[in-house]
């Protein structure tokens, strides 16, 4: 999906995505990930986000691009409602992460492995 998007369009594509194409996914998880990612964007950016997500036979991706060239900065989360539990969740939950320079920004990969196929005997 390229374009500005809400947290709530991106989870909708996503999950479109995932019914389609990855049933093996842990659909909360991903979901999750995304929804932090484009919310993270907006509200740490100021900036619209771009959602692309991938599959090969490797792994899932689901790369959220901004025009903020920063890396994200994990803080303490805080627990009298001021946040900070975002990025810690998306590196507990992706098996894979990086903060990638994109031109105009930055892209933020988070990536799960697909199942490997048995070998035949």
């Amino acid at each position: 999906m390229d374009g500005p998007l809400t947290g709530t369009q991106a989870r909708r594509t996503a999950a479109r995505f995932l019914a389609e194409h990855c049933p093996w996914a842990d659909k909360d998880a991903v979901l999750l990930v995304v929804s932090e990612l484009v919310t993270n964007a907006a509200r740490h950016t100021g900036a619209l986000a771009r959602l692309r997500l991938r599959l090969d036979a490797a792994e899932l991706a689901v790369c959220v691009e901004d025009a903020d060239p920063r890396a994200p900065v994990p803080r303490p989360p805080d627990m009298g409602g001021g946040g900070g539990f975002g990025w810690h969740m998306v590196e507990r939950l992706a098996e894979r992460l990086a903060v990638l320079e994109a031109p105009g920004g930055k892209s933020i990969e988070a990536a799960w492995a697909a199942p490997v196929a048995p070998s035949p005997a």
